[in-house]
């Protein structure tokens, strides 16, 4: 068996261990097929040995996506001219990749290979946070669901631009984890639940390969509250102890905080209201022993505060029945909204409606729903089916009322709904 000496050259001129090289073919194989990588140490040990010399078709995809050139400048056997059975599948499938194929096997510059530095991760890390800014202001939005996929794609496109220090390498994945999971959290709240699964599996593979136990968490959290909205509360609590089994919520109060919260909204989707008093009076207790000057990851800092746990407990005891511990809850929350937080703001508003109204207090109800800002009433797809639900709530309860008469003009002007 002789060495591949060509296809250890190029892993010297991009600075790759036989470690992240097996890391980026497998971020590249889940990006071109949807599911995970299976590369190893030891296929790539093999592969440099010369061992292997005509790689498996997913081994040859994803070396030709890593390095951005044909297989056969990588130093292997071509295999034999004649077209196999699969050769037009693949070739579909990396049509299909479209730009986040292209964005992965980006070739690394002619020449030297570049230095991948600290001011590559500062950039990406500015760009997330202008995706958490507009996810703030918008949520939902199919936009900023594909943004996000897309600078995931791009951190990872840097990969394989150049030299980097292993520290490096593992922050371009943890920013390339954080927009995927930003991404995940896009979807979920636009209620488009099959791309959400998708986004949480890529995520979860590159929060492995960043090593980062704080996008981890994001990553596990989002996944409960994911499956608490699609119903299945027994899924959503297991992904949640993921989360909380962290080491940072031991290290950091805040984050054994917003665990708990969200294990206490869980609770009240199953309609265990013991089980959800609970775990807020611990949340509550745990943010009150938090550190408000440790340092916290930008996502972390943006949301979670007073007003989301009080949020989180609006949803659990609407979900219980106790609407008037969830209404003076909601009014917490609103009451202490970070200006920038509209998405929030509209959904707490909504929720607060729904919780007034079946107290029977339908002016005030009607007064909180037709509060919500219009573009958040058309445009958010939670917020259109909590107020649509309202509607149909507020009939049941004031059928012949001058206020459901009120609302249904509304309703008709604000997504012109025919009379």
């Amino acid at each position: 068996m002789a060495v591949n000496a060509v296809l250890k050259q190029r892993m010297l001129d991009l600075g790759l261990t036989q470690e992240e090289l097996a890391r980026q073919m497998n971020a590249a194989l889940l990006r071109i097929t949807g599911s995970p990588g299976d590369v190893s140490d030891r296929t790539v040990r093999n592969l440099l040995s010369g061992a292997t010399r005509r790689p498996i078709a997913r081994t040859r995809r994803a070396l030709e996506a890593v390095f951005g050139c044909p297989l056969r400048e990588l130093g292997f056997d071509l295999p034999g001219t004649t077209a196999s059975p699969e050769d037009p599948v693949e070739r579909r499938q990396f049509i299909a990749a479209g730009p986040a194929l292209v964005l992965v096997s980006a070739a690394p510059v002619a020449g030297a290979p570049r230095r991948v530095g600290a001011s590559d991760v500062e950039r990406l890390h500015r760009r997330f946070a202008d995706v958490i800014t507009k996810d703030h202001r918008h949520g939902g939005q199919l936009v900023i669901e594909h943004k996000a996929a897309a600078l995931a794609d791009e951190a990872l496109s840097l990969q394989a631009s150049g030299n980097a220090s292993q520290r490096i390498r593992r922050q371009v994945y943890s920013s390339a984890a954080a927009f995927r999971s930003s991404a995940m959290w896009a979807a979920i709240d636009g209620r488009r639940f099959d791309d959400a699964v998708r986004h949480m599996h890529a995520a979860q593979q590159l929060a492995e390969m960043a090593g980062d136990p704080y996008i981890k968490f994001r990553i596990w959290s989002h996944a409960g509250t994911m499956y608490r909205h699609m119903g299945r509360p027994a899924d959503a609590a297991a992904v949640n102890e993921v989360a909380r089994k962290l080491g940072i919520t031991r290290q950091d109060p805040m984050f054994a905080s917003l665990g708990l919260a969200r294990k206490g909204a869980i609770h009240g989707v199953a309609g265990d209201g013991t089980a959800t008093r609970r775990a807020f009076e611990q949340a509550q207790d745990a943010m009150l022993r938090a550190d408000p000057d440790d340092h916290r990851p930008v996502w972390m800092n943006a949301f979670y505060d007073q007003a989301e746990l009080d949020s989180l407990a609006l949803s659990a005891y609407l979900a219980l029945g106790d609407f008037e511990r969830a209404e003076a809850h909601g009014h917490r929350c609103l009451a202490a909204l970070r200006p920038h937080m509209h998405r929030s703001k509209a959904i707490a508003t909504a929720r607060v409606a729904r919780a007034q109204l079946e107290q029977g207090d339908v002016d005030p109800a009607v007064a909180s729903a037709m509060s919500v800002p219009a573009d958040a009433a058309t445009r958010h797809p939670r917020v259109v089916g909590m107020l649509h639900a309202f509607g149909v709530r507020l009939k049941a309860v004031a059928p012949d009322s001058t206020l459901a008469h009120t609302w249904d003009q509304y309703a008709r002007g604000t997504w012109r709904q025919p009379a």
